[in-house]
């Protein structure tokens, strides 16, 4: 009964190791990393740009320079 039972789970650990990812899923999922973390980089990149923007206007409308009278 005991050799049954250490058969029975030997053989339910190898079928749970057997049972993993594909290395087709594997690349799937790197590729899918691989644009999320695209896409977060142009998402930065354009809150920078409009960050710089608003800098740029900002400076361009300053009217608390100083006027020189003649």
């Amino acid at each position: 009964m005991k050799t049954l039972s250490m058969i029975l789970v030997v053989a339910g650990l190898a079928t749970m190791v057997s049972c993993g990812p594909s290395a087709e899923q594997l690349a799937e999922q790197a590729r899918l990393d691989s644009i999320r973390i695209a896409d977060s980089i142009a998402l930065v990149e354009a809150e920078q740009a409009r960050i710089q923007d608003s800098i740029n206007a900002a400076m361009a409308a300053d009217t608390t320079a100083p006027v020189v009278a003649e």
